[in-house]
């Protein structure tokens, strides 16, 4: 893991400023039929849906439309909302919304915001055959999140720091991280997920 993921001093508004140019850059070449495809990290959205969410959210925190958030009701909704709604619009929103996130992010210590477009943006890669994320654009959220999840028992390092960052988020099945072979009991494992584990196993690029 290079020094980036240790840096205390990330700067969280111009790390979401990046990931909505290249969320957005990806958008604009998206064909019809990758639009449809289903996501396999979040198999109920389509990659569509998964930018809706990443315009809706945004949209909601500068709106104070937070109810229910971040729960599936509250997501069900704004992704409703914007189902039919055509790319550019999408994105048009996205951008609109990113200076006072951005605001709102480098305010704090751990943007969830931020935690939330890194996993989406790398699901959109995964789902698409687009390879993983440049570090740049998840290393800082694997460094403030990973300690949180591995407690006492430490961050692994002998685990490929991508696939860490993956797994808790919940984005890599229980077969998948049992296969790392760390000293730790399955209960231990599913600890480290945020989202809770998973039995799906994901594209790994």
């Amino acid at each position: 893991m290079t020094d980036s993921t240790t840096d205390p001093m990330t700067d969280w508004g111009a790390l979401y400023r990046d990931h909505v140019a290249a969320v957005t850059a990806l958008a604009g070449d998206l064909s019809g039929d990758e639009l449809a495809a289903v996501v396999p990290a979040t198999p109920a959205w389509t990659v569509h849906d998964v930018l809706a969410h990443l315009a809706g959210g945004p949209s909601d925190a500068v709106t104070g439309r937070m109810d229910g958030a971040p729960g599936p009701e509250w997501t069900a909704r704004h992704v409703g909302e914007r189902r039919d709604l055509p790319v550019a619009d999408l994105v048009e929103e996205m951008r609109s919304h990113q200076d006072a996130i951005a605001e709102q992010a480098a305010a704090s210590p751990r943007p969830a915001i931020v935690w939330d477009i890194s996993v989406h943006h790398a699901d959109l890669h995964e789902a698409l055959g687009r390879g993983r994320l440049p570090d740049r654009l998840w290393e800082p959220v694997l460094a403030n999140v990973a300690p949180m999840r591995f407690g006492a028992a430490g961050v692994p390092a002998d685990v490929d720091p991508y696939e860490l960052f993956r797994a808790v988020f919940s984005r890599r099945s229980r077969t998948q991280m049992q296969a790392w072979g760390l000293p730790l009991s399955p209960a231990q494992l599913d600890e480290v997920c945020i989202f809770g584990p998973r039995e799906d196993d994901q594209p790994v690029p």
